[in-house]
């Protein structure tokens, strides 16, 4: 018999969701082939099976957040398939625990003890936050000036988790802070706000559902953006008969080699050449630190049916037209077959977004936090402007920059995206 355990799908994840069951008790799988999906903090991937026999018992269900390395299904043969019959009913003791007290046990604690372990005389307090904590969580925590130990953790353990410490700083709760002497007693500190009743009353008519596990870290990832970042968008306006003439006396070629050119390939390659001419685009913030970072890793943002993933470009401004043509095309059909791997949607630079595919004129997206810019493309379409005094019809796009203000002011936001526009509207033939 093998066991199927939950794997670990990045060093920072310490726990996954079974989002969907693909194959059921009984039926027969082969070693690699696909049975089951899971969502984390970082993808969505399908996992495929360890060996190849009979899918005997599945232990999570769907729906269900356990810790890494936990088994969740056994696989061996069609005898020893586990019938409804053969498993005891949900919260039934072991026979050997009858007349012994209950222990209540949370199903997101699956085969984890109720209380975090204490931590030894010797661990420090900041090796008690690290094992509690993601790297995001502490850097969060940092930002705001909070103290974790000050924030109840609702995760594995203990674990404080992005929904415990945002849902600490929305309260406006901070770390205890020193008493000052006074003459007047202390006032009574405020109540925390109640928190908001249903949006729909009793008998109307809606449909209630609960968010999917990726709808829930997206509505995580932007609320931490909005509280991090000051946004502040620039809108350029692109001329792209240039790059549209390049683009239908290439893409025969292209598409003979296996690939599709796009509009977005252009605008890609003339970001990344952006990028390296404005470093300050490419950096993030470190508490009172610029981190200028010296490779490009470029996200391409793909939709999917139940919401957004960003997969990277490691080392962007190291490929051609051509190849980087390829690895969008490559990410994005990974990404919507649930076959990216979870270093694919790490360590960006730098985002560009879409939603001109939709037919928007432009977008003021969020920023991909840590980073301090993202670009979004609008919908090209041809439309009359004025070139040398005279009305011609041309297609035209809008580009926007939505940056953090705290380092990327408005003078090098127009200096990059005027540099974008140039580019593309004089876009050479020697960089295909």
């Amino acid at each position: 018999m093998t066991n199927v355990v939950m794997p670990q799908m990045g060093e920072s994840i310490a726990e996954g969701t079974i989002v969907r069951w693909i194959k059921k008790v009984g039926d027969t799988i082969d070693r690699d082939e696909p049975l089951f999906e899971i969502s984390t903090d970082k993808v969505d991937a399908e996992i495929p099976s360890p060996a190849a026999g009979v899918l005997t018992e599945i232990k999570v269900k769907e729906g269900e957040t356990v810790p890494v390395n936990s088994v969740v299904a056994t696989i061996g043969t069609a005898a020893e398939v586990k019938t409804a019959s053969d498993t005891p009913p949900a919260g039934a003791l072991p026979e050997a625990a009858v007349g012994q007290p209950e222990k209540t046990v949370k199903r997101s604690e699956w085969e984890v003890d109720d209380e975090p372990e204490k931590e030894s005389d010797s661990q420090t307090n900041e090796d008690a936050r690290r094992q509690k904590s993601s790297p995001l969580v502490r850097k969060i925590a940092q930002e705001h000036n909070v103290d974790l130990s000050q924030v109840q953790g609702t995760g594995l353990s203990g674990r404080v988790t992005k929904h415990d410490i945002l849902g600490y700083i929305q309260l406006g709760k901070q770390p205890d802070q020193p008493a000052k002497k006074t003459e007047h007693p202390p006032e009574t500190p405020a109540a925390p706000p109640a928190p908001a009743g249903p949006t729909f009353k009793p008998g109307e008519n809606v449909r209630v559902v609960p968010m999917s596990v990726m709808r829930k870290k997206i509505a995580e990832h932007m609320v931490l953006s909005a509280h991090t970042s000051p946004h502040v968008y620039s809108v350029y306006e692109v001329n792209f008969a240039r790059v549209s003439m390049l683009r239908d006396k290439k893409k025969a070629d292209y598409e003979a080699g296996g690939v599709k050119l796009t509009f977005t390939a252009f605008i890609a390659k003339a970001a990344i050449d952006a990028l390296r001419q404005f470093p300050i685009v490419n950096a993030s913030l470190d508490g009172d630190n610029i981190v200028y970072k010296k490779d490009v890793n470029l996200g391409i943002a793909v939709a999917l049916e139940n919401g957004l993933i960003v997969p990277v470009i490691r080392n962007a401004d190291e490929k051609n037209l051509l190849g980087l043509t390829r690895a969008i095309n490559d990410l994005a059909n990974r990404a919507r077959s649930k076959k990216l791997n979870p270093e694919e949607v790490q360590a960006g630079t730098f985002t560009i977004t879409n939603p001109g595919i939709f037919g928007a004129l432009y977008g003021l997206p969020l920023i991909n936090q840590p980073q301090v810019a993202i670009l979004g493309v609008g919908t090209i379409e041809k439309r009359a402007i004025v070139i040398d005094d005279a009305i011609a019809i041309r297609p035209m796009c809008h580009i926007t920059l939505g940056h953090d203000h705290r380092l990327v002011d408005g003078a090098d936001a127009g200096r990059f995206l005027a540099f974008v526009k140039e580019r593309l509207e004089n876009f050479e033939e020697a960089w295909l």
